[in-house]
């Protein structure tokens, strides 16, 4: 029998990690509002705030999140390679991933919407026929279209950065991905539009540890709910999502749990 590519890593527990000093998390360098690096070379965003909770409990220090840059499609890499500790890299659940990772509780839901010019807005999946689709590497929108949508013309990329400059550069028609991202963008970027809000059935964002790692998601499950209840999490959506999405994308419709004031 061939021997697997990337040999799974022995378990991390929180423990391990409190004697290592430091917890080595994946986010994204160019997903803003979510995960991305500012003009101080600084991760920032939505899941970066949620590590920084998770370091602050575990090491005492929010310092001691040392955030590792991941893209789409070397999440599972990282994990099974030791490379980090948890992925908070905006980690849609997916059966197909659950079966190399292991979730945790999830905090965020999310649907795929398509993005397009306001001159030639896409409101309908029957409108892609004849037209390019531009899309991320190893992210849900490329799964879907790939399976239900084999037939649409696509140009795929690595990182996010590199689809979107593809779409402002009239290689493509439309850009999927996932809907959250989409209201954020083109609120930054006049002239397009989220014609189509949602596809398929919402999904979840979740934090991802290593196959096995039963220790360190029991805990991550124990911080995620505590989030939920002490108000931490609300606090991180009103740091870095609110002023992006402000009305137009309700809070409910993002966290998983939205406690009483």
């Amino acid at each position: 029998m061939a021997a697997s590519l990337v040999a799974p890593v022995l378990a991390v527990t929180p423990d391990e990690i409190k004697a290592k000093g430091e917890v080595r998390i994946g986010v994204f360098s160019d997903k803003p509002p979510f995960g991305y690096v500012d003009s101080k070379g600084e991760s920032q965003g939505f899941d970066v705030e949620i590590g920084r909770y998770i370091a602050k409990d575990l090491l005492g220090d929010e310092n001691k999140a040392k955030f590792v840059l991941v893209e789409a499609a070397n999440r599972v890499e990282y994990l099974r390679a030791g490379k980090v500790d948890i992925i908070l890299a905006n980690f849609t659940v997916t059966p197909e991933r659950a079966k190399a990772v292991d979730y945790a509780k999830p905090y965020m839901k999310v649907a795929l919407g398509v993005v397009s010019p306001d001159k030639a807005v896409i409101k309908n999946i029957d409108e892609l026929k004849d037209k390019t689709l531009l899309l991320n590497k190893g992210t849900t929108a490329d799964r879907y279209f790939s399976k239900e949508h084999g037939d649409i013309k696509s140009l795929k990329y690595d990182q996010n950065t590199e689809t979107f400059n593809a779409l402002l550069d009239g290689r493509g028609d439309a850009l999927a991905h996932d809907n959250t991202l989409l209201f954020a963008w083109a609120k930054e970027h006049p002239g397009y539009t989220v014609g189509i809000t949602r596809l398929g059935e919402d999904d979840y964002i979740a934090p991802a540890v290593a196959k096995g790692d039963d220790a360190l998601r029991a805990y991550l499950d124990s911080k995620i709910e505590e989030m939920n209840q002490n108000g931490a999490m609300r606090a991180a959506y009103e740091k870095t999502l609110k002023s992006v999405f402000g009305d137009d994308v309700p809070e409910k419709d993002i966290l998983i749990t939205v406690p009483k004031s």
